[in-house]
């Protein structure tokens, strides 16, 4: 037997990671099971290098529109191996980052692949094949997710990739079909279209990014199409011929079969969960539909294992995991966290325009029974949009007219994923519309449009 721990943590994502620093803030031995590098895949090969490659995007998108700012620029050109490498520094220097924390901390990596044996112990496969197992009072499993595939749209990395393949391309393909228009395949659709790749977007549901507000979804799709983005919805991908040459995908849509010809397919249709082959089975862990089933301060079936993050019911999203990870340590400590609140989860999706949501959509309110005060504000109205030259977008805000209780905000538009948090905090006081409109918002910024669509919905604003 290796060394004994308080906690082991098998995984190092964005739950992982968090929980293991709350949990040595408390007192406890920590070790850290990673079979690659510390951060995850959110770290690595998600959240952080895919808003580098964004932001890339971006300024590229800049430096083509600047005769709208009164500035000349002759000449630029997309250097997609310079913007792949930025992202990979960027990713490079966060997770160096969660080393020096666990540094900080006093936690312990243990680098290779765990397992969950009875009795409380992990055991771990490192690079060589040599097995070791450690044991501990509690262990949490932390092992986040992958790139979902279906039957017929297998990932072979050559003619059909992934989210991690998309962001590590050797060279900007001039033509690209995506698979999915959630977050994932927005914000690819956003990056590559803007660099110079010609995008379509095939949909399975009858709108894009279908999990928003539906004004949300059409405003996007209206701004996406402007753009010169294809969007095909009510559609699936039957086949893709991946031989040598183009790729010949098969379309299914609602007035028959079509065929696209591109350079590649990117599958952007979900997360699957990492539950496979770490034990929960040889140690009787109870999963249901791919996910393993915990309570509410994430304790197993099996005494002393615990679960968070993708691999739980419940939203796949990084700070999801981290809230997740500090409520389960905290209680494992003796503490009295109080249980995460689902129904006040923001969402954000960084393509341009940037999307931004929480609570109810209007229609999921009417459906609940609620009688509704809705407000909207344009961006048109925005003097700070104005002036960025960002004005396409709204705000959108729901309030249940008996009580007052703020049931949802949902924004498309510069900055918004920087504004949600207000909302957020809003729900969690329980703040109702008239104190959001009597509370004086700073002069210009975007954010005064949440401050307006809340006067909008009870009839008291000013600027529209």
């Amino acid at each position: 037997m290796a060394s004994s721990y308080d906690l082991i943590v098998v995984g190092s994502g964005p739950g992982g990671y968090v929980a293991a620093i709350r949990a040595s803030q408390l007192g406890m031995k920590v070790g850290v099971v990673e079979r690659e590098s510390l951060g995850g895949i959110c770290l690595n090969w998600g959240c952080i290098p895919t808003k580098a490659l964004l932001k890339s995007a971006q300024v590229f998108e800049y430096i083509q529109h600047a005769q709208d700012y009164g500035i000349k620029v002759d000449g630029a050109e997309v250097d997609f191996g310079g913007m792949v490498k930025r992202s990979r520094g960027v990713a490079d220097g966060m997770s160096k980052g969660i080393q020096f924390l666990f540094r900080k901390n006093k936690i312990e990596t243990i680098n290779g692949t765990g397992k969950l044996l009875k009795g409380k112990k992990v055991e771990v496969t490192d690079a060589s094949g040599k097995k070791t197992t450690y044991e501990a009072k509690h262990v949490i499993l932390a092992t986040g997710g992958r790139a979902r595939e279906l039957p017929n749209l297998k990932i072979d990395n050559e003619k059909i990739i992934g989210y991690r393949k998309a962001m590590s391309l050797d060279k900007m393909p001039k033509s690209m079909v995506i698979v999915g228009s959630g977050a994932i395949g927005v914000e690819f659709a956003y990056f590559y279209h803007s660099i110079g790749t010609k995008v379509t977007i095939v949909e399975f549901m009858p709108r894009i990014v279908p999990n928003e507000d539906e004004e949300v979804s059409k405003q996007l799709e209206k701004m996406y199409k402007k753009a010169g983005i294809d969007i095909m919805t009510n559609s699936s991908v039957e086949a893709v011929d991946g031989k040598p040459g183009a790729c010949k995908v098969k379309v299914k849509t609602k007035n028959g079969e079509k065929t696209l010809e591109c350079d590649i397919v990117l599958s952007a249709v979900g997360v699957s969960t990492n539950i496979e082959g770490i034990g929960l089975e040889e140690v009787g862990v109870k999963t249901d539909k791919g996910r393993v089933l915990v309570d509410e301060f994430y304790r197993t079936n099996v005494e002393g294992v615990y679960a968070i993050g993708d691999i739980v019911p419940g939203p796949a999203l990084a700070h999801v995991a981290s809230a997740e990870g500090i409520i389960c340590v905290e209680k494992i400590a003796g503490h009295k966290p109080q249980p995460l609140r689902y129904d006040n989860i923001p969402g954000c999706t960084y393509c341009q325009p940037e999307i931004a949501s929480v609570g109810m959509t209007e229609q999921q309110a009417r459906e609940a029974g609620y009688e509704v005060k809705v407000g909207k504000f344009p961006y048109t109205a925005s003097g700070k949009a104005s002036a960025a030259g960002a004005k396409d977008g709204f705000v959108k805000v729901i309030f249940d007219a008996k009580y007052g209780e703020w049931l949802g905000a949902h924004m498309i538009g510069a900055n918004v994923t920087e504004m949600i948090a207000e909302v957020v905090v809003a729900r969690n006081l329980e703040t109702t519309g008239h104190e959001i409109i009597k509370s004086v918002h700073p002069h210009p910024t975007m954010s005064e449009a949440i401050m307006e669509a809340a006067a909008a919905a009870y009839d008291e604003v000013i600027h529209i």
